[in-house]
């Protein structure tokens, strides 16, 4: 297994319905992110800076590049366009992190 670390940033104010949206994620969404080799995936929030730290792990023949073609993907972040910093394509702006210790 991999894993994969990156940072994303909401809006002051839209925590709760970043929470809420993701309690109530789709199952298409869950089966489309399942499918594409990602068995864990936590997102974690620092309140003060709206900074959302991502955390996934993948399986190691894990290949994300046609997660951005899928339409439930497309219909996922225009969902979270209002709430979310995010680029042209309603995709959210994404800055990925070195691994750079584990513990396991």
């Amino acid at each position: 297994m991999k894993r994969n670390g990156f940072t994303m940033k909401i809006y002051p104010g839209k925590a709760e319905e970043y929470k809420k949206r993701h309690d109530e994620i789709w199952p298409e969404l869950s089966a489309l992110l399942d499918d594409a080799g990602i068995v864990d995936y936590t997102i974690f929030l620092d309140e003060h800076s709206h900074v959302l730290f991502a955390y996934q792990v993948v399986k190691d023949d894990y290949d994300g590049s046609g997660l951005a073609a899928h339409p439930v993907m497309k219909k996922w972040w225009d969902y979270m366009a209002d709430i979310m910093e995010t680029n042209e394509d309603n995709s959210p702006k994404v800055t990925q992190l070195a691994e750079v210790y584990h513990m396991g």
